[in-house]
């Protein structure tokens, strides 16, 4: 890591990997002890162009107010830099707890202000995006390659119940609502607000991080990506999935608290989005059983990359349907 410090003048700091980070590897880097700032080697799913857009999105965000760590360029004014074939990058260090977790409605409704204010600190930017993720929530693209897996299995032991569990997830996507179309605007949006993405000082929400995900979408995707993330105690990868309604009912009044000039349409869309995204999810976890090459797995709890996804893809349905039977009070709640 040499030549990547060197190229913003940190050659003498003390470098500290952070553990846990799915995609990007992550560094903090410290003089004297103190945190001054965070390198990051990008994953080449993400263009480094990318870093252009956090630099103007989070300019933007810090003037209205918004806590996110922000893009620090190079001694010679690089956004990025390339070193062993990867990108580099560095950010500002911001202080705080990551919870994978919503231990209390407290927690969720002070989370759903800072989204609230993200949101409206986002709605007069303007930006054309460098670096575009594709296919984004594309649930008509995941339910037709689950399908096709159903046609065409493949040989492998479990074939037969992956079979089984593609069939429930489409016929719980037959049936899904479809999601309002007047009045729901594509915004600038995080793109992927699991409350481990969002920092905590003494119990409270204040800032965001992981910025690589910013795009145009739907309140339907943002937040109901993000309800799925903070709604469920017990995880992806637990064995028993519940959709905590006390959870939902205060991070949405936390939301509303603080975000301007949403539609009844917009807010209602959260709840049916939260519903697809569900079933998306289960169905992108039931096509990696079958092709057994995509996700990451938990070798310590799990004997096969497929055993992990059977758990994650049934309980992102599960999820789902739990999700489907508070329906009703779900959309009282947004709408109230």
């Amino acid at each position: 890591m040499t030549p990547v410090l060197a190229a913003w003048g940190w050659g003498d700091a003390d470098v500290t990997p952070v553990a846990g980070g799915l995609i990007n590897q992550t560094f903090v880097v410290r003089r004297d002890n103190t945190a001054i700032a965070v390198v990051q080697r990008l994953h080449p799913i993400f263009a480094p162009e990318v870093n252009l857009d956090i630099e103007a999105i989070t300019a933007h965000l810090a003037a209205r107010g918004v806590t996110t760590p922000r893009l620090i360029r190079t001694l010679d004014h690089q956004a990025w830099i390339v070193d062993g074939g990867h990108a580099w990058r560095a950010l500002t260090f911001v202080d705080g707890e990551t919870v994978h977790r919503v231990p209390s409605p407290a927690c969720a409704e002070s989370a759903g202000a800072l989204v609230g204010a993200l949101h409206r600190g986002l709605a007069d930017l303007e930006h054309t995006y460098a670096f575009a993720r594709v296919g984004v929530h594309d649930t008509q693209a995941h339910l037709a390659k689950l399908t096709a897996h159903t046609l065409a299995p493949g040989e492998f032991p479990e074939a037969r119940e992956a079979g089984d569990l593609a069939r429930e997830i489409l016929n719980a996507a037959s049936t899904l609502p479809p999601l309002p179309t007047t009045h729901c605007p594509r915004r600038h949006c995080h793109g992927d607000l699991k409350i481990s993405n969002l920092l905590f000082v003494d119990g409270r929400a204040s800032a965001i991080v992981d910025l690589d995900t910013f795009g145009l979408s739907t309140i339907a995707y943002e937040l109901g990506d993000a309800m799925r993330s903070w709604c469920n105690p017990n995880g992806e990868d637990a064995g028993s999935v519940t959709f905590d309604l006390a959870i939902f009912e205060a991070a949405i009044r936390g939301w509303r608290s603080t975000v301007q000039a949403v539609s009844a349409d917009e807010q209602r869309s959260i709840v049916i989005g939260l519903e697809t995204v569900c079933v998306e999810l289960a169905a992108r976890f039931c096509v990696d059983v079958f092709r057994d090459d995509y996700f990451g797995w938990d070798t310590t709890r799990f004997p096969s990359r497929r055993a992990h996804n059977f758990v994650r893809s049934r309980g992102q349905l599960a999820l789902a349907l739990a999700v489907r039977e508070s329906r009703d009070a779900a959309l009282e709640i947004v709408l109230g």
